[in-house]
């Protein structure tokens, strides 16, 4: 390995600082969005007449359509081009933001909802894919794969921070214009600063295999949203008869064989277990620092959101981290870091004195919690060729949508099996240390079967890319 590798990257050009604005801008926004309306839940439903049972299809209407169509925009962005999906899920979420914030009644609003979530699914894959293809120096795409965890995570912590004031400043209503200038201004300069993907015009829409993938994963989320079985198992069938369309599908939607490579498949893996564990942890504390110290909301979001630095430090160092000992050492490290960290969690009682541990253990597992995100990424991205990045920025982008969402209500539901509040709680915690130990075991054992060592293995890397493109 080179010197240049460890000690930094080739400087980034004017012109791709312009695109890494508007590209890392996009997510950022994106993730501010999802972070202020968390916060601002009970005055959305409260403002537009949602009664408790309704209130978190605020967050399911997002959720659904964010997840499931995440792999098919991704796969769609590569066949018919990066670019004009991506100023398309913007404008969706420019028009969809402006009906939220004029929403008159709750069906307005549930439909606002579900377009952000398209627009999120559109957004996020292509705004990953268009980084990836652009930044094709191995040193630049950690850089900048580390500095989009950083945002994305520093927008979690801007959210929480300044969605409590924002909303009660300006009203529920704001959490959806603030979008809208943002927006627009994203999609006026993207059709200067990035040029558009190319296309295969041979290739041609695998539509079975779109239908059942999509039906598979909104079905398999809803049934875990919603607590059905029958729904889930529907899921589980759309999802095997899926399997078997892409077997023998001359054109398929996701080719097996990139299923099967060890980098994609062990990659989303971790990405899975980590984007389960964080968000049910986060759902947990929140519980117990409002309902068991009981702390207001806007010292909650401080006590989330000042740690939330540390994560943005993290997605800095990430990549010259994954550059000096690999991808696979740094993904099973930031792993455990964030498993580890949760152990003190697990017996914290009702004092006040709880948090001399719960704020530095936060500090501690969100900069594991980022470094790990980032390994995922690479870890899930690198072995590709361009022309199926938006398929791979697919996978791992449903892989964290589906991982926000099912980590919530599988915690939750552990919690409730106890009788005491602050056990079940405890319980939850205990849960997410197994998972995550145990994940780390897994992947760090079957990425090292498979010799994804690091950066002594990207030459050869490079060689099964040129093959594949041929």
């Amino acid at each position: 390995m080179q010197a240049s590798e460890v000690t930094g990257s080739p400087r980034f050009t004017g012109k791709q600082r312009v695109v890494l604005l508007v590209l890392l801008g996009a997510g950022f926004m994106l993730s501010v969005d999802f972070s202020i309306l968390n916060v601002a839940l009970p005055e959305v439903g409260a403002g537009i007449g949602l009664g408790p049972t309704g209130l978190p299809w605020i967050t399911s209407a997002y959720a659904l359509p964010a997840a499931g169509f995440t792999l098919l925009f991704g796969r769609l962005a590569d066949l018919f081009g990066r670019r004009r999906l991506f100023m398309t899920g913007l404008a969706l979420l420019f028009g969809a933001s402006l009906l939220g914030g004029f929403a008159a009644n709750p069906a307005m609003l549930l439909v606002s909802r579900l377009f952000q979530g398209l627009a999120t699914a559109m957004t996020i894959p292509t705004a990953l894919s268009l980084l990836t293809t652009t930044f094709t120096d191995s040193s630049q795409r950690r850089r900048v794969l580390g500095l989009n965890g950083a945002l994305l995570s520093g927008g979690f912590s801007a959210g929480a921070l300044a969605g409590g004031a924002l909303v009660t400043a300006l009203g529920w209503r704001a959490a959806f214009f603030i979008n809208v200038p943002v927006a627009a201004v994203i999609l006026l300069a993207t059709p200067f600063v990035i040029a558009e993907s190319t296309r295969d015009g041979r290739v041609k829409l695998d539509v079975p295999g779109a239908v059942t993938v999509t039906g598979g994963l909104l079905a398999v989320i809803y049934a875990i949203i919603e607590h059905d079985l029958a729904v889930g198992g529907l899921g589980v069938v759309l999802l095997g008869a899926f399997w078997a369309i892409e077997l023998r599908a001359a054109a398929p939607l996701a080719p097996m064989r990139i299923l099967r490579k060890p980098s994609v498949k062990w990659g989303n893996y971790a990405g899975l277990v980590i984007f389960v564990v964080e968000p049910g942890m986060i759902f947990l504390m929140t519980l117990y620092l409002q309902q068991e110290l009981h702390l207001s909301p806007l010292l909650t979001g401080l006590i989330f959101g000042i740690p939330g630095i540390a994560s943005m430090f993290a997605g800095v160092l990430a990549g010259r981290f994954i550059g000096r000992f690999g991808s696979r050492t740094v993904l099973a490290a930031g792993m455990a870091v964030q498993g580890l960290v949760i152990v003190p969690l697990i017996f914290l009682g009702t004092g006040h004195a709880a948090l001399l541990v719960l704020i530095p253990s936060l500090f501690v597992g969100f900069f594991g919690h980022v470094s790990a995100i980032v390994a995922f990424t690479v870890t899930a991205t690198s072995d590709l060729p361009d022309r199926e990045q938006g398929l791979a920025t697919g996978l791992t982008s449903m892989t964290q949508q589906a991982g926000v969402t099912v980590g919530i209500p599988l915690l939750s539901a552990v919690a409730a099996t106890q009788a005491g509040r602050l056990t079940g709680i405890h319980l939850g915690l205990t849960v997410a240390v197994v998972l995550i130990l145990a994940s780390v075991a897994l992947v760090w054992t079957r990425l090292r079967a498979t010799g994804e060592h690091g950066p002594a293995a990207e030459a050869d890397n490079r060689r099964d890319l040129v093959n594949v493109a041929d």
